[in-house]
């Protein structure tokens, strides 16, 4: 019998070191015969370095949101609260339909009342085919109606709204005016004046952002904050003209063929501007949208929303030294001394002397 030999221990190192190999190798070589001929794992790897982008893509918007969030706080005073501290992942692109409704012959938008907020112009519905079903109610009413999707929306600061998913697939600039438009919202609120309330977050919004990213040296979205607003005061002035020629038309009690034809050619008008000189001289909106875009009374009460009298909220930036800290409390002055009047008549009296 041959004598029995002592087995050495294992040498480990030689191991991970061989396996180590194996993995460097082996593994990409089975990964890239597996993306060559497997149409599936070409998909999921395709999936894989998509959803890597998205996440890492999150990531750095985050922390862009928090950082937008405490300059809000600390150089232009508004109330943060603990709004945008979490985040939420909706899996969907679309938060929202906001619904507005007119009648066909007047511009008279149709209201809802609400606890808090009080009579507002439009209803939001997380609830998709309902929000179609009561448009196509409204319709048979014979009233213009409008849907459109929102990815953002404000509690006042009652609540903490986290950062939603679908803020995030908005450009850096929109993303941030977005976040200090909803945070304007925190601080200046005025029950039942839905225009003077987006319109100021409107204002708010992008001369934050422009304010934000200056701050940040990142002189690139400075100029697109700035380019945006003054694309708006563009709008608000062309969308205030339509609704001024329209209203003028409806004052003639149109009905039935008269009443089609005149909305026709208004509209016309519009859509011509809109595609037209107006169209082309904005910065930051594609004038080609504007070919297919709906437009009836329901379409203009929602633009006219968020563009009404922006000019106002600049006159008061100007003669603040551009200084948007100061803008915002003088105009927090003037309307909160001035309780139960219009806001937009207390804008244009001095601080705590009444509008004339």
């Amino acid at each position: 019998m041959d004598a029995v030999r002592e087995r050495r221990p294992p040498n480990w190192g030689r191991v991970a070191r061989r396996l180590g190999v194996w993995v460097l190798i082996a593994v990409p070589t089975l990964l890239a015969l597996a993306l060559l001929f497997s149409a599936d794992a070409r998909y999921l790897a395709r999936a894989g370095v998509e959803e890597a982008g998205i996440l890492l893509r999150r990531r750095s918007m985050a922390r862009l949101v928090l950082a937008a969030r405490a300059y809000t706080a600390d150089s232009l005073k508004l109330i943060v609260g603990d709004t945008y501290t979490t985040y939420a992942d909706l899996g969907r692109d679309t938060l929202l339909l906001v619904l507005s409704a007119s009648r066909r012959d007047r511009l008279r938008e149709y209201t809802w009342h609400f606890p808090i907020v009080g009579t507002v112009p439009y209803k939001g519905f997380f609830d998709f085919r309902q929000a179609r079903q009561v448009a196509a109610d409204l319709e048979r009413e014979g009233y213009d109606a409008y849907l459109r999707p929102a990815g953002a929306f404000s509690t006042l600061g009652y609540f903490s709204d986290p950062l939603l998913s679908t803020a995030l697939e908005r450009d850096t600039m929109e993303l941030v005016a977005t976040v200090i438009h909803e945070l304007a919202h925190n601080t200046l609120y005025v029950k039942s004046q839905t225009p003077f309330n987006e319109s100021f977050a409107s204002f708010v919004g992008y001369r934050g952002a422009e304010a934000f990213f200056r701050s940040r040296g990142d002189a690139l979205d400075a100029k697109r904050a700035a380019a945006r607003w003054r694309d708006e005061r563009i709008l608000d002035l062309l969308w205030a003209e339509l609704a001024r020629r329209l209203d003028s038309a409806y004052a003639q009690n149109l009905a039935g063929a008269a009443l089609e034809r005149a909305r026709g050619v208004l509209f016309g008008w519009a859509r011509a501007q809109l595609t037209g000189a107006v169209g082309q001289s904005l910065e930051t909106y594609d004038w080609r949208w504007f070919a297919t875009a709906p437009l009836n009374n329901a379409v203009v009460i929602a633009q006219r929303l968020y563009r009404m009298n922006l000019n106002l909220f600049e006159e008061i930036y100007v003669h603040s030294n551009a200084d948007l800290k100061e803008t915002i409390r003088a105009i927090q002055v003037r309307v909160f001394t001035q309780p139960g009047k219009d806001p937009y008549q207390a804008l244009y009296s001095r601080p705590g002397q009444p509008a004339d």
